[in-house]
């Protein structure tokens, strides 16, 4: 009994002991985040504030077992995010989400100017702690992950990354309250109302012209009479793919040699912003319901399952050759593709083909189609990519400046889910199994943080320092939005939907994105915080790393 009784004791620090103050620092703070204070839960994060207390009672861990945990914490959190936004990273620049990011980088800026300004002429004189409070103010843990790791390899003290982890902890619940006022300061100051912001979101999303349009169009143009399939690509000079094609009572999948003749109907998938184009060239639209019609050519979707396919343009299957079949459009991660030539396939994917049934289950067995497969974790690509991004952190990479446990694998991470599949590795992870790694990491990460920095946690956030460290917080949090948010409303127009997931997305935080679905019931705000989301966390990371760097 005395030794099960040593397990609860503060200041037992055996393997058992330490086991059972990780499980129960985590599932106590991920059991008090989900609890909603006006709609709004803190997650994961409430695990730091548990580890602080159970640090401040007395309960500790060994050094060496307690900053390899953290360590390795850090790196499954930081890859597993680099993964995730890797595939938006560059994409994320083009069109609309320039604009967005801009604003995104002008919010980081600001932070950091203001950072500056208290620095040099405010109260507060130690940047370790000014750092933990920028980081907490706009709820970015990895950025406090890449400050900590940084002034640690410095100073080779675990003093100032745990006066880090006071700052950021200080700062933090007002920070995510400061992100939801800002909402409503913007929303209140340009008078706008949310209703008619939802109507004219839905109407764009209606008049949109990047989803693949399906339209049905009977030929009465005599001038493409008798012309090929590869003709009329010449004739309407843009990216379609003509799905099916009835001819009499006859329904066909079109090859490039097939002839169009007047009275035929053509099911095509094409841009919206097409749809006019194909009616002058090829004749009026018409309903027509395709499944319906008594005819062996069926729509089935497949799943790219077998890694061989990762990355191999759709245009070398030859689908049209090989087995009879139309390729319409290409399902990635919940987003419709129109199915190019060029267009190169990734795991995961799902192919929406045309065709005999037969000739479909023959590519089904040539692309995998297994979701069981899918289920199955690529850990090599994973193992693999933490090795080069340790390497890359250890790299100098100018000014005495690395990037860290934290920069190196993000920008690998980054790199490998973009471009990995040059190199035939696999970066496809089911949703479930990658928030499992990103859940894992942070809570292991955010119970050390908070273990280690519980000790002097009370004796430097209760007095005159710690009140400064949440005004200052506050202040890094609001004014920053507000000035973004007023440029954005004012002189950019920006629907307010989009405003509040840029203002989540800056921050880099799931409750004020939360608050902000829920408030308006509508995707438009996801829409701009994963927009702008793979470049401010990148930044955030940078910005603190550069400001310990530069300052400490």
């Amino acid at each position: 009994m005395e030794s099960i009784a040593n397990l609860f004791m503060p200041g037992e620090v055996s393997i058992a002991s330490t086991l059972m103050l990780y499980s129960f620092v985590i599932a106590a703070g991920i059991y008090i985040g989900k609890v909603k204070i006006f709609g709004v839960s803190l997650g994961v994060t409430f695990v730091l504030f548990v580890g602080i207390l159970m640090g401040h009672f007395g309960y500790m861990v060994d050094n060496n077992i307690l900053k390899f945990v953290r360590e390795f914490g850090l790196i499954l959190f930081i890859f597993s995010i680099g993964l995730q936004v890797g595939p938006g990273f560059f994409s994320s620049f083009k069109k609309g989400g320039m604009r967005l990011n801009f604003l995104a980088v002008l919010t980081i800026a600001l932070n950091v100017a203001i950072v500056l300004c208290i620095y040099f002429f405010g109260n507060v004189n130690d940047i370790s702690a000014l750092v933990g409070v920028m980081s907490g103010a706009v709820t970015n843990t990895p950025g406090l992950a890449a400050a900590q790791q940084t002034i640690t390899q410095m100073t080779s003290s675990a003093e100032q990354a745990n006066l880090m982890a006071s700052g950021y902890a200080a700062a933090y619940p007002l920070g995510v309250v400061g992100i939801i006022l800002s909402m409503f300061i913007i929303k209140w100051v340009f008078r706008v109302n949310t209703d008619d912001e939802i109507k004219a979101i839905e109407q764009e999303q209606e008049d949109s012209h990047l989803k693949p349009f399906l339209l049905s169009l009977k030929v009465t143009n005599e001038l493409v009479n008798g012309k090929t399939m590869v003709q009329l690509h010449d004739v309407v000079s843009t990216n379609f793919v003509v799905s099916r094609l009835m001819t009499g009572d006859e329904i066909v999948i079109p090859k490039s040699t097939t002839q169009i003749h007047t009275g035929d109907v053509l099911l095509i998938v094409c841009s919206a912003s097409d749809v006019d184009r194909f009616k002058a060239v090829i004749g009026p639209e018409i309903e027509m319901d395709w499944e319906s019609a008594h005819t062996p050519v069926y729509s089935r979707r497949i799943v790219v399952t077998k890694s061989e396919y990762n990355g191999v343009a759709l245009g070398s299957l030859r689908l049209h050759n090989g087995y009879k079949l139309n390729a319409t459009r290409v399902n990635r991660a919940g987003v419709d593709l129109l199915a190019s030539p060029s267009l190169r396939l990734q795991m995961g994917d799902r192919i929406t083909v045309v065709g005999n049934i037969e000739d479909i289950d023959r590519l089904a067995a040539r692309l995998g189609n297994s979701m069981k497969r899918l289920n199955q974790p690529n850990l090599i690509t994973i193992f693999v990519g933490i090795i080069l991004g340790i390497v890359l952190g250890s790299i100098n990479v100018g000014f005495g400046m690395k990037l860290g446990l934290a920069g190196g694998p993000l920008v690998v991470a980054i790199l490998i889910s973009r471009f990995g599949y040059k190199a035939k590795l696999v970066t496809y992870t089911s949703s479930s199994a990658s928030l499992l790694l990103r859940e894992l990491g942070i809570c292991l990460f955010l119970a050390s943080v908070g273990i280690a920095a519980g000790k002097d946690f009370a004796a430097s956030v209760f007095n005159s320092t710690g009140m400064w460290w949440v005004i200052w917080g506050f202040v890094i949090t609001v004014v920053p939005l507000i000035i973004t948010g007023s440029i954005a409303r004012g002189h950019d127009r920006i629907n307010l939907l989009t405003i509040m997931g840029l203002m989540s997305g800056s921050c880099t935080d799931p409750p004020a994105l939360a608050y902000a679905n829920n408030s308006t019931s509508n995707d438009a705000p996801a829409v701009a915080y994963s927009t702008v989301y793979p470049l401010t966390m990148f930044l955030r990371v940078v910005a603190a790393q550069a400001l310990i760097l530069c300052l400490a």
